[in-house]
């Protein structure tokens, strides 16, 4: 079943990977057993992800050699996951839709969690987007069904992979996406300034945010800002203030700027602004 089902996600497109399975017994097929960290989630092959294909006759070959494996589909190819592990990682991928689910396709998970599947961003992978919700692009993989979690629970499709891939909302991409790199993707000389260039730069957009956009923007500044709060290269009442200011220039109401505004900082400041690095935290 697994042979089958791994030849038509190549079929569609999506490179596949033979990924270890959760030992009977308990642990997991790799050399580690029962002390995996991981069973049943990660690859067979010696170079993981980069192995991963569309070539049949490569499928069948490592099918041969490991009938049981579980099903690993690379993201960032031909569509991105949101994976949802807990409660408030599903209330929270919904606020950001705008209160629902995506209609797209959709894994329950054998660990209980869901797997969302979206239009790619070519964006990377993004640990702890939110409490409860991972993103997986560029760089990554999920395991998908038929697969075997360690629970003893399989991964299901709850609605079909022959849907529409939807495409990420604003909010979604702007949580994602994070802000834009400095110029030329160097180390940034002067953080101090820089953040304090983004402050201007940002309240500037959202003042003039044309209608119908305005809490898009917002939620993204307020995202890119927390970034840089988070790295102490900007405090968190000024730059609050700044925002709320230019929110209430641009028309919107005191409880949606304050609600945005908690959303985006918070989740900016989990992932700190690093000027040495000057690159999306993946």
């Amino acid at each position: 079943m697994s042979l089958t089902a791994a030849l038509a996600y190549a079929r569609h497109g999506i490179p596949v990977l033979p990924v270890h399975a959760p030992d009977p017994r308990g642990g997991c097929t790799c050399a580690r057993g029962a002390t995996c960290p991981r069973p049943g989630k990660h690859p067979h092959l010696r170079h993981g992800l980069t192995e991963a294909s569309t070539d049949p006759r490569l499928i069948d070959m490592w099918w041969a050699r490991w009938p049981g494996a579980n099903i690993g589909l690379r993201t960032g190819v031909t569509m991105d996951v949101a994976d949802v592990d807990s409660v408030e990682g599903w209330h929270g991928l919904c606020h950001l839709l705008g209160g629902e689910p995506p209609d797209g396709p959709r894994v329950r998970t054998g660990g209980g969690g869901w797997h969302f599947w979206f239009a790619p961003l070519g964006s990377g992978n993004r640990v702890g987007l939110l409490p409860g919700l991972d993103w997986r692009g560029a760089g990554g993989y999920v395991v998908a069904p038929p697969s075997r979690h360690a629970s003893g629970s399989d991964y299901r499709w709850i609605l079909p992979p022959d849907r529409a891939l939807p495409d990420s909302p604003a909010t979604l991409r702007a949580l994602i996406e994070g802000p834009a790199p400095a110029p030329g993707n160097r180390p940034v000389a002067h953080p101090p300034r820089y953040a304090r260039a983004a402050l201007a730069a940002e309240a500037d957009r959202v003042a003039r945010a044309p209608v119908g956009t305005r809490n898009d923007t917002l939620n993204r500044a307020a995202y890119a800002l927390g970034r840089f709060i988070g790295a102490g290269l900007l405090d968190l009442g000024e730059t609050t203030r700044e925002l709320e200011d230019a929110a209430r220039f641009a028309g919107l109401g005191r409880a949606e700027i304050r609600a945005t505004l908690r959303s985006g900082l918070t989740a900016g400041r989990r992932v700190p602004f690093d000027p040495e690095l000057n690159r999306h935290v993946a």
